[in-house]
């Protein structure tokens, strides 16, 4: 417990720049705009103060299966509870099982124990037939030769980014201004091991794939990579235009309207020899010809190191970022029409 509290005031005290938590209050002046209003209930100290405990020693590196990643599913689970969000698979139940026999067969042979994704739900109110999924994987790499892996920005960033989008997209809905189609908030297991959460998730998805509008996928968002050292408001968006010309458009316009980051699509590039477009959770959307965003802000020294801590966030930037996906799955959940797929791979 008192690892725990010393965490939470390193990250009070990290952030404490960051704005407090601003509490949307109701109103009904049509004037407002209301995704610029509850973005801002988004800030930095609130996630560091979820990170700081996410990705601490205690949840020992979150590997699949293991003991620290059950303590991750249950933080998950219990924020959840508490901000009154629903399961969509009904009552106390947040947890996709992905049982051993399916990972370990994916694995080749590796025996892997069970896990789970965790589900979050907010359903529309006048298309809620039609989801937009949120994700991040839940899961890091364990402790290896005595070393805590806490992989604060792989993806504990992601992981509280989606905690914080999901708490902005509830205070809107219990002001009468939830989003017309519904929400799946979706923290995926066993990315580490070669994107199996999500790989199950398509392969037995709770809501069909063909009512699943767009999936925007997070993964490592609160660090600055050497290429932006000198311009570190930026983040990489990865898939954006493969399947949709529409969510491209979209999504360039929600930054150019509320966030003005710098755009990188030096990693969009089909020549890129990273190939990150098919190396995190969203491609198994993609695969399925859902359109799909990734935000990215690039690897750096501690990427896949012990040395992933929550100390070296930025925090502003996390902010900065976290934002941008809620006003881009805002736009996407509230306009008329469903974003078209003028792209689709045969």
């Amino acid at each position: 417990m008192m690892k725990k509290l010393l965490y939470i005031a390193s990250a009070v005290a990290l952030v404490a720049c960051g704005s407090s938590k601003e509490t949307a209050n109701t109103d009904n002046d049509a004037t407002t705009d209301q995704a610029a209003k509850y973005a801002k209930t988004i800030t930095a100290k609130d996630l560091g103060k979820h990170l700081f405990i996410y990705a601490s020693d205690e949840f020992e590196g979150r590997d699949t299966g293991e003991s620290g990643q059950k303590k991750a599913v249950k933080y998950l689970k219990d924020f959840y509870v508490s901000q009154g969000i629903t399961s969509p698979l009904g009552g106390d139940d947040y947890f996709q099982e992905v049982p051993s026999e399916y990972l370990s067969d994916n694995r080749r042979g590796i025996t892997l124990k069970d896990s789970e994704n965790v589900v979050a739900f907010i359903k529309g109110t006048e298309k809620p037939e039609e989801v937009v999924v949120i994700s991040a994987h839940l899961d890091h790499e364990g402790v290896k030769n005595g070393k805590i892996y806490n992989g604060a920005d792989d993806d504990g960033s992601g992981t509280v980014a989606i905690l914080e989008i999901a708490e902005a997209f509830k205070q809107a809905t219990d002001a009468g201004k939830g989003p017309k189609r519904s929400i799946l908030f979706l923290h995926v297991t066993g990315e580490e091991k070669g994107l199996l959460g999500s790989k199950y998730y398509t392969e037995n998805p709770i809501f069909p794939l063909a009512n699943t509008v767009t999936n925007l996928n997070i993964d490592m968002i609160g660090r600055v990579d050497d290429r932006h050292k000198g311009n570190p408001n930026y983040v990489y968006l990865i898939g954006s235009d493969k399947l949709s010309t529409e969510l491209h458009n979209i999504s360039e316009a929600m930054n150019k309207k509320y966030s003005n980051i710098d755009l990188d699509y030096k990693y969009n590039d089909d020549n890129d020899p990273n190939r990150f477009y098919y190396r995190s959770d969203h491609y198994n959307f993609a695969k399925h010809n859902i359109p799909v965003i990734f935000y990215f802000n690039g690897t750096h020294a501690d990427y896949h190191r012990p040395t992933d801590t929550p100390d070296k966030i930025n925090y502003e930037m996390l902010e900065n970022r976290a934002r941008l996906v809620f006003h881009t799955a805002w736009e996407v959940a509230n306009r008329e029409n469903r974003v078209v797929v003028d792209k689709a791979v045969e």
